[in-house]
């Protein structure tokens, strides 16, 4: 199957990077990209999104809620099974943890003056990257979905911005992935 055949409309990457992107675009137009992109996960922002608005093509964050750490779903890692990935991630261990539990209290705080939750405001700020930026939460929840929904009519000043910033200046502590995965994870 193929695009030139009409049966494939659009064709999107994940996970790679802006020499790939670039390379696969020269051969056929790159629609989106999925990649990890959240208050947590910042690492795209200063390298993919230049790229990705230079040749018109979207972004699709996943995990928009970092593993539902920024929806208050949130524990250490050792108490995951063993078969959960919070159980492993860098960003559910020791100060780690303690510092990114901090962080969503703060968070917390602000969405509290908003009178929304903590996700919708991570969700809004996503939202508020980019016109080209469609993020993609899971759940099992109706409600869940709904609050989710709801984060597009949020619409951050820039002092919330900011303090969203202040707070959270890089991403979480901790890496997505450990390093010897995430080098065979990404592409480039």
């Amino acid at each position: 199957m193929s695009i030139a055949e009409g049966k494939v409309k659009y064709f999107g990457l994940s996970n790679v990077g802006p020499q790939y992107i670039r390379r696969a675009h020269a051969v056929t137009p790159v629609s989106v990209l999925q990649y990890e992109y959240s208050l947590f996960e910042r690492e795209v922002e200063e390298k993919i999104p230049p790229v990705l608005r230079e040749l018109g093509i979207g972004l699709v964050p996943y995990s928009p809620l970092g593993r539902g750490f920024l929806a208050g779903q949130v524990k250490p890692a050792s108490e995951y099974a063993a078969d959960d990935m919070r159980s492993w991630d860098e960003r559910w261990q020791g100060e780690n943890y303690t510092y990114n539990v901090h962080a969503i209290e703060q968070l917390k705080n602000l969405a509290d003056t908003r009178g929304i939750t903590t996700a919708q405001l991570a969700l809004a700020w996503l939202l508020a990257q980019g016109e080209d930026i469609a993020p993609i939460p899971g759940t099992r929840s109706t409600k869940r979905l709904e609050e989710n929904a709801g984060a597009v009519d949020v619409q951050l000043s820039a002092a919330d911005l900011a303090r969203i910033t202040e707070i959270l200046p890089h991403g979480s502590a901790g890496s997505r992935y450990p390093a010897a995965m995430l080098s065979s994870f990404t592409t480039d």
